[in-house]
């Protein structure tokens, strides 16, 4: 089998999520808003945020800042910022990726939805660019998973056929789209079954 390259998905593979709904819990919490209407606002608007066509002071304004507060955008920001993190058995997923890359020569791309100012902020603060080849952001590209055509626009800069990539995402409908273009797709629900998934497809670290 002459798989060459691999597509990641980010959050809840290789970092927790940018922003979810945990998250937005806790901001809800620490900066006393009502979490039920920020929930709302975030579901009207976020998919443009991911989508590159608003910016993150746009996406604040129109999910907390449309009212003055007692706190600042940079004490939004910091907090949303903060929720980034690398978990043990992410940094395994991670090192995994690494070892399979030197050792069979892989290209890496991640294949992600995330905004523009988080997407940035996260490729820097965990060095994702030390093992990831190219990033395919919705913020960047414009188009959203289960978009397929995100998956085609992500195949062509690979310049690869869909067989020869592995789709690596925890969320199955996505794994599931990328399949049905030809692509194998591992449903990431754990280290342990990722290294074995891999290694079912003859990516394995072991001599």
């Amino acid at each position: 089998m002459n798989i060459t390259t691999l597509f990641l998905d980010i959050g809840n593979v290789l970092l927790t999520n940018g922003w979810d709904r945990g998250m937005r819990r806790e901001a809800a919490e620490k900066f006393n808003l009502d979490a039920e209407e920020m929930n709302e606002r975030h579901h009207l608007t976020f998919d443009t945020y991911e989508g590159g066509k608003l910016s993150l002071d746009e996406y604040l304004t129109r999910l907390v800042f449309y009212e003055d507060r007692p706190f600042t955008r940079e004490d939004f920001k910091t907090f949303m910022f903060a929720q980034s993190q690398q978990k043990p058995e992410m940094a395994q997923t991670t090192e995994l990726i690494k070892g399979l890359k030197a050792k069979y020569g892989l290209k890496v791309a991640t294949v992600s939805n995330e905004g523009l100012e988080l997407t940035r902020y996260r490729i820097k603060k965990f060095n994702l660019g030390s093992y990831v080849d190219f990033f395919i952001s919705s913020c960047f590209v414009h188009y959203r998973k289960p978009d397929s055509d995100l998956y085609c626009l992500a195949l062509d800069c690979a310049q690869v056929m869909p067989e020869q990539v592995v789709y690596l995402d925890d969320r199955l409908m996505f794994v599931e789209v990328a399949r049905g273009l030809g692509i194998h797709g591992i449903h990431h629900t754990g280290f342990a079954a990722t290294r074995d998934a891999f290694g079912c497809l003859g990516l394995s670290l072991a001599e």
